[in-house]
């Protein structure tokens, strides 16, 4: 039986995680705080994405937005592998500037999977670049703007508005995700009944608010983990019940361990 095979690499760009996996895993549904982009080199898989339903194979690019949920299976029973790049906000907010000569910083991947040779092509040079022991800040950070502008001219569409009740509920649970809220709190912050909230809430975020509650939770522990909090403290700051409830959230989310994830930002 094939095992869950997880590496972070190493990046020389602060605000860059790089990953490496081959696993039959099945992800629940579950967000990312950074942009993420990356190739699948072997096998295939479906996932659902902020424009439905997709499927991508070998070769094929793939990309998901801050917030945006998702998840993944396997096609078959082989599994799949890939390599993934989690590029900070901040510095794809900088990278689009550079990119549209000052006019802005906004930036989306409008299609979940890219059939595109030459993209996957310049993320295999963006990935080396990154991970390469002697390569120059300078090779990746152009690198890296190469390939945002390849995606950019590729791209079409926007993303959807989200209700203005609904906003004012995910701002109170993104302000204190560790906080003990109910679902009476949501609502009464929203504007809307209780039942009123979970529709509107799961409608335009893919999530129900509890679920949501929980990614931010685990995205929270996710940081406190990369900045050397021991597993203890990050469950309790996060707002988890106990570590074991910490470690099957982060489990299920990422398809790693939170020790192993430790492991790896040391």
């Amino acid at each position: 039986m094939q095992k869950r095979q997880f590496r972070i690499l190493r990046c020389a760009i602060a605000g860059i995680d790089a990953v490496e996996a081959e696993t039959r895993h099945v992800f629940q549904r579950h967000t990312h705080e950074n942009f993420g982009i990356g190739v699948i080199h072997r096998g295939a898989q479906k996932s659902l994405s902020g424009r439905g339903m997709v499927e991508a194979g070998a070769g094929d690019v793939i990309t998901v937005n801050p917030g945006e949920v998702h998840d993944g299976a396997p096609i078959g029973n082989a599994g799949r592998a890939w390599r993934m790049l989690y590029l900070d906000p901040a510095l794809i907010a900088a990278a689009s500037l550079d990119i549209s000569d000052g006019k802005t910083a906004e930036f989306e991947f409008s299609l979940p999977v890219i059939r595109d040779a030459g993209v996957a092509a310049g993320f295999a040079r963006l990935f080396g670049a990154l991970t390469a022991d002697r390569a120059t800040e300078a090779g990746q950070e152009e690198a890296l703007l190469l390939l945002l502008a390849r995606v950019v001219g590729g791209q079409g569409g926007g993303g959807r508005a989200v209700p203005q009740a609904v906003s004012r509920a995910r701002m109170l649970i993104d302000d204190d995700p560790a906080a003990p809220l109910t679902l009476a709190d949501l609502a009464r912050e929203s504007g809307l009944s209780r039942f009123q909230m979970v529709r509107a809430f799961a409608k335009a975020t893919g999530l129900t608010p509890h679920a949501y509650l929980v990614q931010r939770r685990i995205d929270t522990a996710r940081r406190l983990i990369a900045g050397g909090a021991t597993l203890a403290e990050a469950a309790l700051a996060s707002g988890f019940a106990d570590q074991s409830h910490m470690t099957r959230t982060f489990v299920r989310k990422y398809g790693v361990s939170p020790g192993v994830y430790a492991g790896a930002m040391a």
